[in-house]
């Protein structure tokens, strides 16, 4: 019976690694201790409306019911049932503090994906990836050939930039040069997704995980670099075998050029400003990076005013000379950063803050002291870190290591590698279980789903457990 209870514990402890470490300390200065809600009724009844809740949102694809709207419901009914019974309690501000926590980080989650999305959107008005596709089309590049090129790039500028972003600029390239191959598209995204969480683990500026273990200190700077070939492994393994799913076919495509429209580069330039104002807020200034995309976000309006009025006077001097023959490239319709920001993919940002509210709210419960007790202390350091991987495929990886650093168990160096390994590809073996996964279902709508990702989850689950060996065997020394 314990046995059973244990691993109950152990299976839920996926749905409370989205609440933020400050959610258990004893809110606003008030001395109360916060109540066990593991085994009352409101805990058992939040877990089902969440279950429930997820369950749906995973069948998106068959009930064709967008994932955004039962976890929106899903997380008002689970804070009402613990705000409920807190009050009932006495407990008048436990609670909504808990909650104003989870809201940050989801602000500060659904800012980053906005600004991103933005520029996308931005590059993608303007003919970026229209150009994109007819150069490569022009170089006779096939889909194999451009499958392994985007994953490779992935893999590279994730450790330097923002495994996220990387993962939302590879898509654009890939659906442009894919067009309506939907095969081509689903595995490519796929690829993209593992590319750039494994690129991601080895550099502590690559992911927010790595990020934590380095400034919690518990990783020098340089060691992280020996998760590299790991990574490598991680990626290589699926690639090798998604690589023979991929169509023998080129891009189809009528070998002209494509013109970028007016602006068009410097828009690339103002991104890639953007992700490195993110990144230098966050590593030297140890500000949250979504303050650096959301000045990124400025740096776009300013441009885009700019050639909003630069734009219009061309149309309007074009007007007035009335030259029938230069009116073909008259702008009607003037640039508009707003236009942009409206087409973001919101039921993917609203997916977001369901989940983070949900799960949060379970995690406030109490389900997660009890699963770091069984895991650490029962299981052992190794499994409890290959389980953290697991849990991360389900529910995302950046609070999956705020669960960890949380308990901060006694650990050695490779043990902390390890978790940092397993917390950030692990996430791969699910869409839903990265950051990256959940946008690129998002861009990427109707062509990257959940199950078409399902399809290949053994095989990542492969380069999965290749990793973790590979890494326990050339880095027995930090053991």
């Amino acid at each position: 019976m314990n046995l059973l209870r244990n691993t109950s514990i152990v299976l839920v402890a996926l749905l409370t690694t989205l609440l933020p470490i400050g959610a258990f300390a004893s809110s606003g200065g008030d001395s109360k201790e916060l109540l066990d809600l593991t085994t009352h009724w409101v805990g058992f009844a939040a877990l089902a409306v969440f279950i429930l809740a997820y369950a749906l949102a995973m069948a998106e694809d068959y009930i064709h019911l967008r994932k955004s709207k039962p976890v929106i419901i899903a997380a008002g009914i689970i804070w009402a049932l613990i705000g409920y019974i807190y009050a009932a309690n006495g407990f008048t501000h436990e609670a909504e503090s808990a909650v104003r926590h989870n809201l940050l980080e989801y602000a500060e989650l659904m800012l980053f994906l906005l600004v991103a999305m933005t520029y996308i959107n931005a590059m993608q008005e303007r003919m970026v990836f229209d150009s994109l596709r007819a150069w490569l089309v022009k170089k006779g590049f096939s889909f194999r050939q451009l499958f392994w090129i985007t994953g490779i790039l992935a893999f590279f500028i994730s450790p330097i930039a923002d495994n996220l972003a990387t993962a939302l600029l590879m898509c654009a390239v890939v659906l442009a040069v894919g067009g309506d191959n939907m095969k081509f598209v689903s595995v490519a995204c796929v690829n993209i997704v593992v590319a750039a969480n494994a690129g991601g683990a080895f550099s502590p500026f690559g992911d927010i995980t790595t990020l934590m273990v380095w400034q919690k200190g518990m990783v020098e700077f340089t060691t992280f670099f020996a998760l590299f070939v790991p990574s490598v492994v991680n990626f290589v393994i699926p690639a090798a075998i998604m690589h023979f799913a991929i169509p023998q076919e080129n891009p189809v495509g009528d070998g002209e050029d494509v013109p970028m429209k007016r602006g068009a580069k410097r828009i690339i330039g103002l991104f890639l400003l953007t992700i490195l104002t993110a990144v230098s807020f966050h590593n030297f200034l140890h500000l949250p990076p979504v303050i650096g995309m959301l000045t990124g976000l400025g740096y776009l309006q300013f441009f885009g005013f700019f050639i909003r009025r630069t734009e219009t006077a061309a149309a309007a001097a074009a007007a007035a000379n009335k030259d029938d023959n230069d009116n073909d490239d008259v702008v009607t319709t003037p640039f508009d950063i707003f236009n942009k920001v409206a087409q973001a993919e919101w039921d993917t940002l609203l997916f977001f803050y369901g989940v983070v509210l949900c799960v949060g709210g379970l995690g406030f419960i109490g389900y997660l002291s009890e699963a770091s007790n069984i895991m650490y202390n029962q299981w052992g350091a190794t499994y409890a870190n290959v389980a953290v991987g697991v849990l991360s495929a389900i529910v995302d990886n950046i609070p999956v290591m705020f669960a960890v650093l949380s308990m901060s168990p006694d650990m050695s160096t490779g043990q902390w590698l390890l978790v940092t390994l397993t917390a950030g590809v692990g996430g791969s073996m699910l869409s839903i279980g990265s950051a990256a996964g959940v946008a690129l279902m998002g861009q990427a709508r109707g062509k990257y789903t959940f199950v078409s990702h399902l399809k290949w989850t053994p095989v990542i689950a492969l380069g999965y457990v290749a990793s973790i060996y590979c890494h326990m065997w050339i880095n027995a020394s930090y053991f």
